[in-house]
C-alpha cells in the first residue's frame, strides 16, 4: 500500500527550520527527507504560496519558517499541502448499480467522514510550537542551541 508521508515529511523540514539560525538550502533539506531537491523545492513553493516559509535566492539562500510556530497548527501545514487524502482505503465502485454495495458505500462514507472530522480536529489542536516543544523534551535543545550543528542538516 502506498503511503502519503508528505505531511510527516513537511513537518520534520519545518521543526528543523524553526531551529535554524539561517537559511537552509534545498539541498541540505532534501538530505533530511532522502529525497530529491527538485521534490523539495516543489513542496516548499506550495508552503511558501500559503506563507509557512520564505525563500531566499543567492549564495547563503534557501527556506526560512515565516509563520509565528506558536500559532501554526498541522492542520494549517495539511491545508498547505492541498489536503492530502488521509486514508488508503476506499470503494469497491464510486457509483454501483447493486443496493447492497450501494449501502456498503454509504457506511464507509460515513465512517470515513467520522474519522476524517477526528483527525482535522487534532491536527487543528497541535502547534509546530508543540512539536518542537516535545523535541526538546525528548532530545534536550536543538543542536544548534547546544552550539553544535544538527545531525541531519
Amino acid at each position: 500500500m502506498n503511503l502519503d508521508s508528505r505531511l510527516s515529511g513537511v513537518l520534520h523540514l519545518l521543526l528543523h527550520l524553526i531551529q535554524a539560525r539561517d537559511a537552509v538550502a534545498s539541498e541540505k533539506l532534501a538530505v533530511v527527507l532522502k529525497s530529491n531537491p527538485v521534490v523539495v523545492r516543489r513542496t516548499m513553493a506550495g508552503l511558501r504560496d500559503a506563507g509557512l516559509v520564505t525563500s531566499e535566492k543567492g549564495h547563503g539562500g534557501g527556506w526560512r519558517l515565516s509563520c509565528d510556530p506558536a500559532q501554526t497548527t498541522l492542520l494549517d501545514v495539511y491545508l498547505a499541502l492541498g489536503s492530502p487524502r488521509l486514508f488508503a482505503m476506499g470503494h469497491r465502485q464510486d457509483a454501483p448499480t447493486c443496493l447492497v454495495e450501494q449501502a456498503v458505500n454509504r457506511a464507509m462514507d460515513d465512517a470515513f467522514a467520522q474519522a476524517g472530522a477526528l483527525i482535522t480536529a487534532q491536527f487543528g489542536s497541535l502547534t509546530l510550537a508543540a512539536l518542537a516543544a516535545d523535541v526538546r523534551h525528548h532530545l534536550g535543545p536543538y543542536p544548534n542551541e547546544r552550539g553544535g550543528n544538527p545531525h541531519d542538516l
